[in-house]
């Protein structure tokens, strides 16, 4: 029973990492026998690394061998699976900044192999330097495509930049003695195996240090530890069975260790020259090629020719740098381990004092500075950054500096240098993205629970980002802006402070052509409009009639330029690409003009220029009915001065004219007339003087005969359909006796009646009947023989409407043997009045004179137009009964 549990729970701890990881099935990079694979966590989607072994490589090398070969040899492959599981549970009891770090212990696998997680890394520097090796040999670094590829935060997979240049190496050897430092003085460990392949370059672009295999206390050493001491005499004798990357590697060990078997920690100085040395040389790889013989590794120190000297340079193809040249690589390439220099001297010589290397090691001890050290620093940080290598800047600095942003007494200065890092780098949209807008994002919006309060520092750290907006624009998509970034501008435009307030209202042209149009009206716009109509200082709501200009579409150009000659200046284009529609200009902002109470000449002047700009949009009767009275109200303010009221008098000007074309051009288009000029049947209507009716009219064909058949009551011989005497054009050429009661426009609107409402009614009636529910028209119609009529009543939410004269209407105008149909509207609003529709051309002319109202309106919506009350057909009697 015990046993089962075992192998149940052994079978669970193989599969940890497997169940809490997801593991990208091609590997990114190698570590001598490990594949490095990226991975996420499961649970948080936070990247990490693993790094696998597969036993399989070692099987391979066994397999043609007998049986007790066989058997030999699996005892060795056990012995080297035992010194990888080392390396992994080293990298648990060694924790240093320089050192690997490890998140998931080491695990067998169902295969026998190993893996085990650590920090997210880049590669190894031995790939990084095979791969540069591979670019020189095909001619730089576009000559070949690389092998080596990363998938950015959205999906898309690019090459990845390779940076060994001076300051990589310098900055990655100066970790590296750190992390010896640390084994030499505090473990009291010898690493052992200081190659390429034990050193990992991370996310940050830091090198750390792996590879402990070979790790071991030195010689007579008094320091307790847990590391098991090693036998030189073991591992100096390689295993041609084995493969080369499980086994010590004699182009970078030590004399000590080869020539002497002595196990001292000036051996990892040897170690770390020659690897110096294979940064520069070319193909970047030690002087030392010995192929793993250790005849061959002796051979080297029996002349003076093959030991690398300051006299061969070093046995590098390439030139070194003056100071490893001259300084460094004499005390660290010397026979003796008492003539070689420590780790910690290592990082004081000559080859790291440089003002890039020391801003690096100024901010990997940033933490420790003083406030005072840290502002003087990011102050002139600033200065330097265009030095650094674009890698540098964006795997070391950047990360660096986001880190500190949560002291807020450092957030401006902090984010000014990441701004400034942005610009400088060519992949700066990617940075911008993986870092630097979710960090923005969590400090001005996440974490803002106190938005109303005055806060400084984040006030100051606003007007950083505000300053930067363009930057943040080019670097971000349009719904990446909207959800991570407007809710930024938005704080600032909300914020407390009067600076924070003025900066968010002036970044409107920048964040604008980003937007969509519905966000602009939903999101963005109210904020604006809150914040102007409760502000109390002058100077917002100036800033506020500047953002109304550009959130219509307007220049965001503030010139002297007045634009008096038409409706402002030549309107230049706008700086969004989407504008507030003409519905929210009239109806939201134009209100908000009217509520200014104040009457300091600067915020009427801006509102003079939030009206030029909704003028070109709204419609000509918005305009005569609300922006012209609050122009006129504005332009008598006590505190203009004469160019002031000018301008708001050439404005008023301007939009009147336009009202008036556009009047002008609707009259003529309904009334079918061009030229104004050629007098029409409504010019002669309205030139007849008297009172129709008081004179024989010979156009008539009215005698006295006729108005005495009138009069004694006497009935036309054709008093049936009037239609069949008089048709339409004739009826129609006989509109044209006036009446001068219609003469005063106003006249026509002095009568009202009451406008019944119910269901549709359809009677026809015959002479002198009356309609019977209105006494206005019983009135008019209950002389005998006058009128045929029709009346049809529509239902009407309406209960009291104003109304034309119909006495008027009927007795002046309709008496004249015409057919009219005459359709009333009313408008709730303006109580304008319509007459869509009349017989013949010649009376649609006439009714135009009728008050100034309009025939054939086209779309009575856009009027506001209630739907119509009622229809009225009059039938004049027929000819002969006059």
């Amino acid at each position: 029973m015990s046993s089962m549990f075992s192998s149940a729970l052994k079978s669970i701890q193989q599969t940890n990492i497997n169940a809490n990881y997801s593991i990208t099935p091609s590997a990114i990079s190698q570590a001598g026998p490990w594949r490095i694979h990226d991975a996420k966590r499961k649970s948080t989607g936070k990247v990490y690394s693993v790094f696998i072994f597969d036993k399989k490589s070692l099987d391979a090398h066994g397999n043609s061998l007998g049986r007790s070969g066989a058997a030999a040899f699996k005892k060795v492959t056990e012995e080297v699976v035992e010194r990888l599981k080392k390396e992994a549970s080293s990298l648990a009891k060694l924790r240093h900044p320089s050192v690997l770090e490890l998140v998931e212990p080491v695990e067998e696998t169902r295969g026998g192999g190993l893996q085990f997680v650590t920090e997210p890394v880049t590669a190894s520097l031995a790939s990084l330097l095979q791969e540069k090796d591979d670019q020189e040999r095909a001619g730089g670094v576009g000559g070949r495509s690389s092998r080596y590829v990363t998938e950015d935060s959205d999906g898309t997979r690019r090459r990845r930049e390779i940076e060994i240049d001076e300051l990589e190496i310098q900055k990655g050897l100066l970790q590296v003695s750190k992390a010896l430092e640390f084994l030499h003085e505090n473990a009291g460990l010898v690493h052992g195996n200081l190659t390429p392949d034990a050193i990992l370059v991370n996310a940050k672009s830091d090198w750390k240090i792996s590879g402990l295999s070979f790790c071991s206390p030195p010689d007579n050493s008094t320091k307790p530890t847990s590391f098991q001491p090693l036998s030189l005499y073991e591992i100096l004798n390689p295993d041609p069975r084995l493969p080369r990357t499980v086994q010590l590697d004699l182009d970078y060990s030590s004399p000590d260790f080869v020539l002497d078997h002595n196990l001292n920690v000036s051996a990892d100085m040897f170690s770390l020259g020659l690897l110096c040395i294979a940064l520069y040389n070319s193909p970047h790889r030690s002087p030392l090629e010995c192929n793993s013989s250790v005849s061959s590794y002796k051979r080297f120190f029996q002349s003076s020719s093959t030991i690398p000297t300051v006299n061969n340079n070093f046995m590098s193809s390439r030139p070194l740098p003056k100071d490893l040249l001259t300084y460094v690589l004499p005390r660290l390439i010397t026979r003796r381990p008492a003539q070689r220099i420590t780790a910690k001297e290592f990082q004081e010589t000559d080859f790291f004092d440089n003002i890039l290397v020391s801003t690096i090691r100024f901010i990997e001890s940033f933490p420790a500075k003083t406030p005072n050290e840290k502002q003087s620093f990011l102050r002139g940080l600033n200065k330097v950054l265009p030095s650094f290598p674009k890698s540098v800047m964006e795997k070391k600095l950047l990360p660096a500096l986001l880190e500190e942003t949560k002291d807020k007494a450092l957030l401006s200065l902090i984010l000014g240098n990441v701004f400034k890092i942005i610009d400088l780098l060519p992949s700066g949209r990617r940075a911008f993205t993986d870092k630097v807008r979710p960090a923005l994002k969590e400090i001005f919006v996440t974490n803002n629970k106190n938005a109303e309060e005055k806060d400084p520092a984040r006030d100051a750290g606003l007007m950083v980002v505000l300053d930067n907006i363009s930057t943040i624009a080019n670097n971000s998509p349009g719904k990446e802006f909207r959800d991570d970034m407007l809710p930024v501008v938005a704080a600032a435009i909300a914020a407390p402070t009067h600076s924070v307030v003025d900066a968010g209202l002036r970044s409107l042209p920048v964040v604008l052509p980003v937007l969509d149009f519905s966000t602009i009206k939903n999101d963005l716009f109210p904020t604006v409009a809150q914040v102007f109509s409760k502000t109390t200082s002058l100077a917002i709501k100036v800033r506020g009639l500047q953002a109304f200009v550009i959130l219509c579409g307007g220049s965001s150009d503030t010139g002297d330029s007045s634009g008096l000659d038409g409706l402002g200046p030549e309107r230049k284009p706008s700086s969004s690409s989407t504008a507030l529609d003409k519905y929210t200009m009239q109806e939201k902002i134009v209100p908000l003009i009217k509520a200014i109470k104040t009457k300091e000449p600067a915020v009427m002047v801006e509102a003079l220029n939030v009206l030029r700009v909704v003028g070109n949009y709204a419609d000509p009767e918005f305009i005569a009915m609300d922006i012209l009275p609050i122009l006129w109200h504005m332009s008598l303010g006590p505190l203009l001065n004469l160019k002031q009221f000018q301008s708001f008098m050439e404005l008023i000007k301007t939009l009147s004219k336009k009202v008036e074309e556009e009047q002008t051009r609707k009259l003529q288009e309904l009334s079918g007339t061009t030229n104004g000029s050629a007098a029409g049947p409504a010019d002669d209507f309205m030139s007849f003087g008297g009172i129709t009716g008081t004179q024989f009219d010979v156009a008539t064909g009215a005698t006295e005969d006729d108005f005495e058949k009138l009069v004694k009551g006497k009935s036309s011989s054709n008093n049936g359909n009037p239609m069949e005497a008089v048709g339409w054009d004739d009826a129609a050429s006989l509109s044209s006796i006036g009446s001068p009661a219609l003469k005063n426009p106003r006249a026509a609107q002095n009568a009202t009646f009451s406008c019944p409402t119910g269901l549709v009614q359809d009677r026809d009636s015959g002479p002198g009947e009356s309609p019977g529910d209105d006494p206005l028209l019983d009135t008019i119609l209950s002389t005998p023989s006058t009128y045929y009529h029709r009346t049809i009543r529509l239902p009407s939410t309406i209960d009291q409407t104003p109304s034309v004269n119909l006495r008027e209407l009927v007795i002046s105008g309709f008496c004249q043997s015409v057919v009219v149909n005459i359709l009333l509207h009313i408008t709730a609003t303006t109580k304008h009045y319509h007459i869509t529709t009349t017989a013949g051309a010649d009376v649609r002319r006439w009714a135009e004179q009728l008050n100034g109202l309009s025939v054939n309106e086209p779309t009575a919506t856009r009027h506001g137009i209630t739907e119509p009350i009622r229809v009225v057909l009059l039938f004049a009697p027929s000819t002969g009964e006059r």
